[in-house]
């Protein structure tokens, strides 16, 4: 009776965090389109990369509490003054690590000059990510209550894109994208707020020391964070700087931002298994989830792969079309990418195996860097065969994640 209510809750929470990420899907597709065609390329590529710089900022100021806090919050066992304590500190170090992601910030101003050039953009980017930093998602995924994580986010993602469509007409008012997110994440930050004040949850504060022991608790998870993305975001960055053409940029850009939106489809179901996980342990639950999804998956990349020129046309414009091709050769990272996922700490985390998923993930991370170090050596630093790179670090991240969830079988329930 007890496994039929978790298997119940895990479907309802899985319902709900795919209405976040049909959110997540929807309102990016709305606006793409929206801005490569109101945005002369050069434009895009300023928002695209700073979007892709603001990752690493992000995973700074998260540092793994999405993984870390859920489960102080779950093993709480609905202990609402401890829940509040876990809260409390979590946002305290959020603040701490918001001044070190601000000093990194300014210091890749100074060396890069798409973000020196648009210095104003870049910042106002980066207090829109501290703001929705706050939202609290990390409390309701270990409540399980993951309906609320949809209202917040829809509510955030609504009002920005509703206001991109409004006020962002043109090049001249580029600026206006970075303010009207921290308008939409001031919004959302107060309805979460408001939230946990009816969930009877008092934030608490007493010991600078905890926070900063949480940060340190939270470490092997920031790892594994800064390495996945190191796939992405770190490409990227790199394109930024070696590649001048701000063409190919926009290009890269938009096709990882076609991969990421169809990757997103994948977290709802990692992260509505994992907090089950944690409890269940069950490999057997895992390759039913592998059985059920993977299908799904080939005959989506299958899709991508055949239609490509299609989807980029309609994404991104007419002058976007003849991308198709680097659009191909990043489908490979969709294949292989669910089920490195699922194994990472849906499985191996849930055993309590957090060491070796971060090991999995840095072993993939320095492939990924070696390999771009490599195409620097022999001058083949371009979007094509970095494409192919990223692939390879994929595949090499689930081989690795395979082998650990094999040798640790009899972890599993």
């Amino acid at each position: 009776m007890k496994i039929g209510f978790l298997k119940t809750k895990v479907v309802g929470n899985t319902v709900m965090l795919y209405l976040m990420t049909f959110a997540k899907l929807i309102f990016p597709l709305l606006t793409l389109p929206y801005l490569t065609r109101v945005l002369s390329e050069e434009s895009y590529a300023v928002v695209s990369y700073v979007k892709s710089c603001m990752s690493y900022m992000q995973m700074i100021i998260d540092f793994g509490f999405i993984l870390s806090s859920v489960k102080d919050i779950v093993k709480a066992n609905e202990d609402k003054k401890e829940i509040g304590s876990i809260v409390g500190h979590t946002f305290l170090a959020k603040m701490f690590l918001s001044v070190t992601a601000g000093v990194v910030l300014l210091v890749m101003c100074v060396y890069i000059d798409i973000l020196k050039l648009n210095i104003l953009y870049t910042v106002c980017s980066f207090v829109g990510v501290v703001i929705a930093s706050f939202l609290a998602d990390f409390l309701f995924r270990g409540i399980e209550k993951m309906h609320f994580i949809t209202i917040t986010f829809v509510v955030m993602k609504g009002l920005s894109t509703i206001f991109t469509f409004i006020f962002v007409k043109n090049d001249a008012q580029i600026l206006l994208i970075p303010i009207l997110d921290i308008f939409s994440s001031i919004v959302a930050v107060v309805i979460s707020f408001l939230i946990i004040r009816k969930l009877d949850i008092q934030i608490r504060i007493f010991s600078i020391k905890k926070a900063l022991m949480m940060i340190k608790d939270s470490f092997s998870y920031f790892l594994s964070n800064i390495a996945t993305t190191a796939f992405s975001a770190l490409n990227t960055v790199l394109i930024g700087i070696y590649i001048t053409d701000l063409t190919q940029v926009a290009l890269w850009s938009l096709c990882l931002n076609i991969v990421a939106a169809i990757q997103g489809l994948y977290a709802p179901i990692c992260n509505s298994v994992y907090p089950h996980m944690i409890k269940a342990k069950s490999l057997n639950f895992i390759k039913k989830v592998l059985l059920i999804f993977m299908p799904i998956v080939i005959v989506g990349c299958l899709i991508c792969y055949v239609e490509a020129d299609l989807v980029l046309g309609i994404i991104g414009g007419e002058k976007y079309v003849d991308g198709f091709v680097l659009f191909r050769y990043m489908i490979p990272i969709l294949f292989f990418s669910f089920p490195a996922q699922v194994l990472g700490w849906p499985s191996l985390g849930a055993v309590g195996k957090v060491k070796e998923t971060t090991t999995s993930t840095i072993i993939a991370a320095i492939t990924q860097v070696l390999g771009i170090v490599l195409l620097l050596i022999l001058g083949e630093f371009n979007i094509i065969n970095l494409a192919i790179l990223r692939c390879f670090t994929e595949l090499v991240l689930l081989l690795v994640r395979g082998g650990m969830v094999v040798h640790y079988k009899k972890m599993f329930v």
